[in-house]
């Protein structure tokens, strides 16, 4: 797919999925730098905010020119990285993820903005893959509701109801592929039903005219062209993995987004 045809399809459906990333030998080595950190301090890696503050494989994942290049048919040449996050289904897992649009909660003042799913294990159906509504994207922000399921992955387990199944896409992904989505974009995911870790890296990428309407607090990285607004104070990337400056910093990042998040 040529990146033209690429930013066509995106355009129209509010995503692209199945875009090959990495080959098999990348793909077990940074799956083997996350089971390696999960190894030094414990499997709570999971939906960590802006996890490439604390690891050097999720920076470099971020930061390829062969995302980039992607990333800039959509938002345009001058990129802000916003966050990195692991979500990981365990086998057997109830977890899941309901209807829902990314904006809703981030306090963004515009949507230029695009968030690729890599996986490093396979996502189908019996693992939970994403579900996306294709062209949900141009109906603006829908209503949601915030509820408790311990089982939603999302911090507020918030939902759009009365979603047409029918139209639903699934997206499934082998280990290196990509999917990327547009923050209006409806999308879900179904309980991992499989006998391996459904591991994805979520990463979330803002043109650089974006800023955050809630606070004066938020972080990001200049990852392609210039930021002429500096609306973003800048995130440190990781030289090291799980250095004590490094887990400290990560921690508080953490702790800012969740007090934050669930402001309207």
């Amino acid at each position: 797919m040529s990146v033209k045809s690429f930013a066509s399809d995106y355009q129209r459906d509010g995503y692209v999925s199945g875009v090959p990333i990495l080959d098999a030998e990348e793909v077990a080595f940074h799956r083997n730098a996350l089971e390696t950190a999960e190894h030094q301090i414990g499997r709570s890696l999971h939906y960590r905010f802006k996890a490439h503050t604390m690891l050097t494989s999720p920076y470099a994942l971020a930061t390829r020119p062969d995302v980039l290049d992607l990333v800039e048919a959509m938002i345009g040449p001058d990129i802000l990285l916003y966050n990195v996050t692991y979500i990981i289904k365990e086998p057997h897992s109830p977890s899941h993820v309901s209807w829902h649009q990314d904006l809703t909660y981030w306090g963004l003042s515009h949507d230029d903005q695009v968030s690729m799913w890599l996986a490093l294990s396979v996502a189908d159906e019996i693992s939970g893959c994403m579900r996306m509504i294709p062209g949900s994207h141009t109906q603006g922000r829908l209503e949601h509701e915030v509820g408790d399921d311990e089982n939603n992955v999302l911090l507020q387990s918030q939902t759009v109801q009365g979603i047409d199944e029918s139209q639903a896409k699934l997206c499934p992904l082998n280990p290196g592929e990509a999917s990327f989505h547009h923050g209006w974009t409806l999308h879900a995911s179904m309980p991992n039903h499989s006998d391996d870790r459904r591991i994805g890296v979520n990463i979330q990428y803002l043109a650089t005219h974006v800023r955050q309407t809630k606070h004066d607090l938020d972080t990001a990285i200049l990852v392609r062209g210039k930021d002429d607004y500096h609306h973003f104070e800048y995130d440190i990337p990781a030289s090291t993995d799980l250095s004590p400056d490094g887990i400290k910093n990560q921690k508080a990042l953490e702790e800012r987004y969740k007090m934050i998040a669930g402001q309207q």
